[in-house]
């Protein structure tokens, strides 16, 4: 799973990447299109359940779920026209499966906004159409080609022609895809194009250190803009993230206290966009190591096991799972069984976040 940090020039984006990412790398320079191909990283998704499982169950190593982060250059006003190379950016968009927009909430004359004032309403606009239009061209490319194979009776064609002409008469209306429904069989036509007003997106509001709970008006505005179109908001302070993420963790707990937090902002950033993209955690569990995998909600349990490995899946007999609340309970997994609590689910089981599981299967030759 993978998701990509976008945003005007001189937001934040690449202060929060590198904080995200715990990198100790040099900022980039305070002017526009100062990255031109994206950076990657790996950030661990916090979770407590992890350290409540380890009390009762020791391993020798723990291991979070992960997210991949990608940071995507400044968009700008005419990126879907070239400007700013802002097809070669556009490009790198359609490759993740979520957007982060940094949103800039914070004001400083020291650091250049791109329009020359702060309103992020008018940042998230920009975005915005920059992609409806990209997406827009993309799909008018894509139609002359599906109606050519279309003539030919192709009934795939025709059906992605149809979902087509649907996508283009909603863009139309200045509204993203993300906002139109589509069937299953729909989404499946046109799901190579990866398409990115279809793809979920998350607000960070890049707010000033004195406003570290986002509660100023620039904020509230972002706020009430997401509530209307279902989506969240994160506030986070980069500045001060990036400056707690160089810390060790002795003098990071102390930043933290002195700040007011409980834990850092980009904890609850990786989580919620962890939610964002639809995905979920489940738990093994053993003397060698207590580790989250991620699932899609509404997986099996057969796709759940072949997460670890294929095989799982192929061979799958069945699952025994249990929950963290009754190995709080009963404190170890022998007792759980006795108890009762230890369930036994088949094929046709849908996971459930939090679950803590053992997966039974024949050897696949």
């Amino acid at each position: 799973m993978e998701a990509g940090i976008v945003g005007l020039p001189n937001v934040g984006k690449s202060t929060l990447f590198n904080a995200l990412t715990m990198s100790k790398t040099a900022q980039a320079a305070n002017y526009p299109f100062c990255t031109i191909d994206p950076n990657e990283g790996i950030v661990s998704v916090p979770d407590d359940r992890l350290g409540r499982i380890t009390r009762y169950i020791v391993p020798k190593k723990i291991v979070p779920a992960a997210l991949r982060l990608v940071d995507i250059a400044g968009i700008v006003k005419g990126a879907s026209e070239g400007q700013g190379l802002g097809n070669k950016f556009l490009t790198h968009i359609r490759e993740v499966d979520a957007i982060l927009q940094v949103v800039r909430c914070f004001e400083d004359p020291d650091v250049i906004h791109v329009s020359g004032n702060v309103n992020p309403l008018s940042d998230i606009e920009t975005i915005e159409l920059e992609l409806m239009l990209a997406d827009m061209q993309l799909l008018e490319t894509s139609l002359s080609k599906a109606e050519r194979t279309a003539k030919s009776g192709d009934k795939e064609a025709k059906h992605r022609v149809e979902v087509i002409q649907k996508c283009l008469t909603h863009l139309s209306t200045e509204q993203p895809l993300r906002k139109m429904h589509l069937e299953e069989a729909d989404e499946k036509a046109i799901k190579t194009y990866g398409l990115l007003t279809a793809k979920p997106i998350l607000y960070v509001a890049n707010v000033d250190e004195n406003d570290l709970e986002g509660k100023g008006p620039l904020v509230s505005q972002v706020r009430e803009f997401a509530a209307k179109i279902g989506a969240s908001v994160v506030p986070v302070c980069a500045k001060l993230e990036s400056e707690i993420a160089e810390l060790d963790e002795a003098d990071r707990a102390d930043m933290l206290s002195g700040a007011g937090l409980i834990e850092p902002a980009l904890s609850v950033l990786a989580r919620e966009s962890y939610r964002v993209l639809g995905f979920q955690s489940f738990f093994t569990a053993g003397e060698t190591e207590v580790r989250a995998w991620t699932v899609p909600l509404g997986a099996t349990a057969p796709q759940a096991a072949g997460v670890i490995h294929t095989d799982f899946e192929k061979g799958f007999i069945r699952a025994e799972i249990y929950s963290l609340e009754d190995l709080e309970i009963h404190k170890t997994e022998k007792d759980i069984r006795s108890a009762g609590k230890l369930r036994v689910e088949g094929k046709a089981y849908v996971m459930q976040d939090g679950d803590i599981c053992h997966f039974l299967f024949n050897s696949v030759k």
